[in-house]
């Protein structure tokens, strides 16, 4: 089986990571984790975009070179990544040299393949430095990049060497119509078809030579521009120009922003196009999180630091609520009381208590074994219809869909509870009853558990487990959720999933 290869962007190293790059992060882990329950072999890419004017700027105001500023932005996202339980298996900065191998050998096989594809001009316009690129007029608003409003464009006029996107308006149209390269969700695949069809101009692929970049081949007073250098680094990352890389090549899903679609749904797939190597299968352009309405971005500043957000509940409880509140396609808006209630009503109060009730039940009444019986149920019927339900989310990327159709299981599940009064049972001696109640109750635990991987990896690892299950949620169990076999296993009563605050 071909390894299911996904990427998300990589990021400026000009400033620590904000809530913005966590949805992005833990958004895409969400569906790595999905695809390995789902059986794929996943390869998974995050990494750093090191080469840019910005980080020349960060460098200088922090009294780094700018190599060591990099070094050490690099080891500030990769912990912050860690803390959020990202499960990416592959790293990129383009500072490697395998990078700078494949930039240099992508702008050789484009140039052999039509040499008049790269050709040498002047260049005027207005350049922001929060974006790295030439603003065109469409982009700009009250004279002010749409990104960075916050900044001033800066006239710049260069001789550089430029593509020649405009030769693959009509191609990179067509295969974006015909499915074959796929664009989603359909708002932006929408935006991004009003672009093409408005006409591309060429654009600048290098900048006036500086000490930090890819120097251009050929040309010493040259450097590769940033973003022609950045989005290489989804085929550098397979071991391209290396044989083999083939295999890993192309990648099945690239996971980026809304503000940066022309770069990956037009100047990406020309490049590869122009270089005879194949598109991705789709890009998915989230949308961002907002406090108060506002972007939250590092050029704007934040109100709120990621930092802050782990500490408050933990990461878990931050995976959740950016994927179920902010939701993974339109933009989201993040607030303290919003987190606070989520937390409370979902988490703590829902799957926590759940999960606690039901093992002390089984804990209490069965010596902490599940009972053997397997006689069907509501709870049952309504697991199944979960697991479908779920299934069809996370298939279509609808991330906020798969987390409603797991919790309101969760709900289902304590409303059950609730229904049948296992402790009126066993009071009233009804043993068989009994068992029909906490057998159903230990299957749909052993599906939340597995729902709640890609959103809670932790806290479904300990919940898993408790069910005194070895290891934590996999291949094997997503085959066994249509009919759970949890009879006889012997469980142990877990710490609270999600204690209240003040009450630890």
């Amino acid at each position: 089986m071909p390894p299911f290869y996904l990427t998300t962007a990589i990021d400026y190293s000009n400033g620590d990571p904000h809530l913005g790059h966590a949805l992005e992060k833990v958004g895409a882990d969400a569906i790595a984790r999905y695809r390995r329950l789902r059986g794929d072999d996943v390869r998974f890419l995050m990494g750093m975009d090191e080469h840019s004017q910005a980080v020349i700027q960060a460098a200088e105001r922090e009294g780094y070179t700018p190599q060591a500023w990099v070094d050490r932005m690099a080891e500030r996202f990769e912990d912050f990544w860690r803390r959020l339980e990202c499960s990416n298996d592959g790293w990129i900065r383009t500072t490697e040299p395998r990078h700078r191998e494949a930039v240099t050998e992508l702008l050789r096989r484009i140039q052999q393949r039509n040499p008049d594809d790269l050709y040498v001009a002047d260049y005027e316009g207005l350049y922001c430095t929060g974006c790295e690129e030439f603003k065109q007029p469409a982009q700009i608003v009250n004279g002010r990049c749409i990104e960075h409003p916050s900044l001033e464009l800066v006239p710049t006029k260069e001789r550089n060497h430029f593509f020649r996107l405009s030769r693959y308006r009509d191609s990179v149209l067509e295969r974006i119509r015909s499915g074959e390269f796929r664009v989603e969700p359909a708002i932006r695949r929408n935006e991004v078809v009003r672009v093409l069809e408005d006409g591309l101009q060429d654009i600048s692929v290098s900048r006036h030579r500086s000490s930090w970049g890819i120097p251009f081949p050929g040309d010493p007073d040259q450097t590769v521009y940033v973003w022609f250098d950045a989005l290489i680094n989804y085929l550098s990352a397979t071991g391209f120009p290396a044989p083999g890389y083939e295999r890993r090549w192309p990648a099945d899903l690239h996971v980026i922003g809304k503000g940066i679609t022309r770069f990956h749904c037009i100047i990406w797939p020309a490049m590869l196009l122009a270089a005879g190597e194949a598109l991705p299968r789709m890009v998915w352009a989230h949308g961002y999180v907002q406090w108060e309405g506002t972007k939250m971005s590092k050029t704007a500043g934040t109100a709120v630091t990621l930092d802050e957000a782990i500490e408050r509940h933990g990461p878990d409880a931050l995976r959740y609520f950016l994927l179920r509140e902010v939701g993974f396609e339109s933009d989201g808006n993040f607030s303290w009381e919003r987190f606070d209630e989520r937390y409370t009503a979902d988490l703590a109060d829902g799957l926590g208590n759940l999960a606690s009730r039901s093992l002390a039940m089984v804990a209490k009444y069965r010596d902490g074994v599940i009972p053997r019986s397997t006689e069907p149920t509501t709870l049952d019927s309504a697991g199944a219809n979960a697991v479908r339900r779920y299934a069809a989310a996370m298939d279509r990327l609808d991330l906020r869909g798969g987390a409603e159709a797991a919790w309101e299981l969760v709900a289902t599940a304590n409303l059950y509870i609730q229904q049948t009064a296992p402790w009126s049972l066993a009071k009233g001696g009804r043993d068989a009853e009994l068992d029909v109640a906490l057998a159903a109750l230990g299957r749909a635990l052993f599906r939340l558990a597995v729902f709640a991987e890609p959103f809670l990896p932790g806290k479904a690892c300990s919940l898993w487990q408790s069910l005194g299950l070895a290891g934590g949620p996999d291949a094997k169990a997503w085959s066994a959720l249509e009919s759970p076999a949890v009879g006889g296993v012997s469980t142990r009563r877990p710490e609270p999933l999600f204690p209240k605050p003040g009450t630890v």
